[in-house]
């Protein structure tokens, strides 16, 4: 009877420890405010509607040209700067876009522009980064890698090399996060600038660059500088072909 009922107790054992784990429930990752905000078109090479002229009382410039789906910027000599800038305005955001320059070309793209008659220009108000041919354009050569491609211009050099030459296109990823008081700067996928967009570090890089006294540069003296965390998006006139393409934006919440 003993071995009966041991035998009962072993087989039992054995059926339990053989019997399937229960499957633990997936835990899904949690959704992220950023992520759940949809990419916004600045350009899909349809229209020009999201641009105008800065300062331009809402016009968009007569030197932008969609040629095919991309957005080129042809210079007419005579003309007086055609820089243009998004109708809204942006804090937090991530902006991707593709550019090629013309060779020996120079532009830029700006962030936390604002329009005024007290700036003339959107490099008043607002950091830039570099589209440059790096390889024929002298500012490559005269203060390098802070004014080569990448680099948030005059500020923070590039750490690697990232750009493609003249002709070829390049696709550009910023995001800008004053709530985390991050920023950063990817160049064909690869992250070459890292920096704080406020705050004690970024005024001492103002300080430390050309905007501290444009003055010393034959320009206008430029006081606000980087000093707005909302502004809109811009896109130089340096007097150079230049084009762009697949622009879009989505904001950080």
């Amino acid at each position: 009877m003993k071995t009966i009922l041991w035998t009962g107790i072993v087989l039992f054992n054995l059926s339990f420890c053989d019997s399937p784990p229960k499957k633990s429930e997936k835990k899904e990752e949690p959704i992220t405010q950023q992520m759940k905000q949809q990419w916004e078109n600045l350009f899909d090479g349809s229209d020009t509607d999201a641009w105008h002229l800065y300062n331009g009382d809402g016009e968009m410039s007569q030197d932008w040209y969609i040629e095919g789906e991309n957005l080129v910027f042809r210079p007419v000599k005579g003309h007086s700067p055609q820089n243009i800038v998004t109708q809204a305005e942006y804090t937090n955001f991530e902006l991707s876009l593709e550019w090629k320059i013309s060779e020996a070309g120079n532009s830029g793209i700006f962030y936390g522009v604002i329009e005024s008659d007290k700036y003339i220009e959107p490099y008043l108000t607002g950091p830039e980064i570099q589209v440059l041919d790096n390889e024929r354009h002298e500012d490559a050569f005269i203060k390098p890698k802070y004014h080569q491609a990448g680099a948030l211009y005059d500020m923070i050099q590039p750490r690697s090399e990232a750009c493609k030459p003249a002709g070829e296109w390049n696709h550009l990823l910023l995001q800008v996060n004053h709530q985390t008081n991050k920023a950063s700067v990817k160049l064909n996928g690869i992250e070459i600038v890292t920096y704080e967009p406020h705050g004690e570090n970024w005024d001492a890089l103002v300080r430390e660059s050309k905007f501290k006294n444009l003055e010393a540069y034959n320009y206008v003296e430029a006081p606000d500088f980087g000093k707005f965390k909302t502004g809109k998006i811009g896109l130089q006139d340096h007097g150079n072909i230049v084009s762009y393409r697949n622009i879009k934006i989505r904001e950080i919440q």
